[in-house]
């Protein structure tokens, strides 16, 4: 099975990458635009063996057993996978996060990817060191999404799921948690989190 899907994973690379990398003479890119799409290139190229779910398991993201989704309704993460010594990058071959949905036959899928960069003074009330990646700035600062977890910035990437919502949205409406794979709501009613 290995052997006829690296054919298949290298094809959707290449034409991902010919799609973003190279700008039509009609498009009439600006300088940030060409770099946004190099940067997005870079991510692709990182993240093309992690379509296999066993590549990224091996490589060090580790798989959360729920499905992350919106509790108000905007769409879904899917199964956040972390590797921790990539928290703080900014570097776009290094997320900190990839995210899978179910492929309808007992498998993950990569739909998408997040940066993950701590507040330096952990203080939420102020946004000096936000960071940006692709021309774009990251959302927050936000408390952290567990126990222990500093106050952050987070960027996502729907690289390999179109979000409808917007490339860079944290929540994507095509993404969809199958029933009973969402983290059950603690006691109290509070609202679900993925837990990296």
């Amino acid at each position: 099975m290995a052997r006829r899907t690296a054919p298949v994973l290298t094809a959707a690379a290449a034409l991902a990458l010919s799609a973003v990398a190279v700008p039509t003479a009609a498009s009439a890119a600006t300088a940030s635009d060409r770099a946004a799409a190099t940067q997005r290139a870079v991510v692709y190229r990182a993240t093309a063996a992690y379509q296999l779910h066993a590549n990224a398991v091996k490589a060090g993201y580790v798989p959360d057993k729920y499905c992350v989704t919106d509790r108000a309704g905007s769409g879904s993460l899917g199964y956040p996978h972390f590797n921790h010594a990539y928290d703080n990058s900014v570097d776009p071959a290094k997320p900190a996060a990839l995210f899978y949905e179910d492929d309808g036959r007992g498998g993950k899928r990569l739909v998408g990817v997040q940066w993950l960069v701590y507040d330096r003074d952990q203080n939420a009330a102020t946004d000096d060191d936000r960071p940006s990646l692709f021309g774009t700035r990251f959302t927050g600062p936000r408390a952290g999404n567990f126990p222990g977890q500093p106050i952050h910035y987070a960027l996502h990437l729907w690289l390999w799921k179109a979000n409808p919502k917007g490339r860079y949205e944290t929540y994507n409406p095509a993404v969809t948690c199958l029933p009973g794979t969402v983290r059950p709501k603690p006691a109290g009613g509070a609202g679900a989190r993925p837990r990296p």
